[in-house]
């Protein structure tokens, strides 16, 4: 474990990260570290989230595909700063190779990491002063964190009670293999929302790598079979669409969307539900909120909130066919047909 601290100029575009043209970076106008200290131990990693802890929260954010360190820590930063969220932020590094050719050395990368992901939420999930954690990943991250979380919930029945929300943002992950998933990680289950945008050229390459398969974060939520199948999961999605960033590939519009960093920090976080009239992005998105049809801004929206005994239950339900789907009900249909 590494502690970073990074240093944030005051000013800049928002959600954007200012990187150093020359070393060392000026912190006036650059993004900067300007700590970094090793943590050896376990007793010196819990001392650390004592003097750390803010609120009993915590934000794990888990990198995607294509990603240096570097570039993660920046983000990550960036993430907190903007969004004023109330949460320790921690980020969990895997090995990505950090270059477009090497999309199937990071997907064994995930899967090699996968028991460490595990292992680092459970041993965070222990510590007292903590109330809650917060899963925040993206793109080949997402999967990443789904195998931790169903590896979890293969162990014990049900994902770590802590683990509250999880956050996918441009989730690559194939529809099917992603409903399976949710079902073997048990129950209770934490609350699941997806930023997903059919513009997203790089989940379109990864389809293509992938044999044409359609993956999850590039979907359109608003549509069937997705919208009831997302509905009766407890799912919220959220389309990202229409919302115009300076990202080419349009990947990364989760955290370069004030609007969208505000949601996550301020909203998602707290585990407030988006089926009141307080949610506002801008102009002109359709939100289907429980089958509801309205306008909310610039983003359109499918969102469902999971019944709230449901997350509180103690009990696990009965056995299912992992071949059902999202809905974890007998007589439920695969979320594609």
């Amino acid at each position: 474990m590494t502690e970073v601290a990074v240093s944030i100029p005051p000013k800049r575009p928002e959600e954007s990260v200012r990187w150093p043209k020359r070393l060392p970076p000026d912190p006036a106008t650059n993004f900067a570290v300007t700590r970094v200290k090793q943590i050896s131990t376990l007793s010196e990693g819990r001392a650390w989230f004592r003097a750390h802890v803010q609120g009993g929260h915590a934000l794990v954010f888990i990198h995607g595909f294509n990603n240096t360190y570097e570039d993660s820590v920046f983000r990550l930063a960036q993430i907190v700063h903007d969004s004023k969220m109330e949460a320790t932020p921690i980020l969990f590094t895997w090995p990505s190779r950090a270059s477009l050719l090497g999309y199937e050395y990071d997907k064994e990368s995930t899967n090699y990491s996968r028991t460490a992901l595990e292992q680092s939420l459970r041993l965070l999930a222990q510590d007292p002063n903590l109330k809650d954690i917060t899963v925040l990943a993206h793109s080949m991250g997402t999967w990443l964190a789904m195998e931790a979380l169903r590896q979890m919930g293969i162990r014990d029945g049900h994902v770590v009670s802590k683990i509250n929300n999880v956050i996918f943002a441009s989730p690559d992950i194939d529809i099917q293999v992603f409903a399976k998933q949710y079902v073997e990680m048990g129950a209770p289950k934490p609350r699941f929302t997806i930023f997903v945008s059919q513009d997203d050229r790089a989940l379109a390459a990864s389809s293509l790598i992938t044999g044409r398969v359609a993956r999850l974060g590039g979907i359109d939520p608003t549509i069937e079979p997705y919208r009831s199948r997302l509905e009766r999961a407890g799912i919220t999605a959220i389309d990202l669409t229409k919302v115009k960033t300076d990202d080419s590939l349009h990947h990364g519009k989760f955290a370069q969307s004030p609007e969208i960093v505000q949601l996550i920090g301020q909203r998602l976080m707290t585990g407030q539900p988006l089926t009141d009239s307080n949610v506002t992005f801008g102009e002109g998105a359709t939100a289907v909120v429980g089958g509801t049809v309205r306008t909310l801004g610039n983003v359109a929206a499918a969102a469902a909130a999971a019944p709230a005994t449901g997350l509180d239950s103690p009990s696990r339900p009965p056995p299912i066919d992992v071949n059902d789907t999202l809905t974890s009900a007998n007589d439920s249909q695969p979320l594609t047909q």
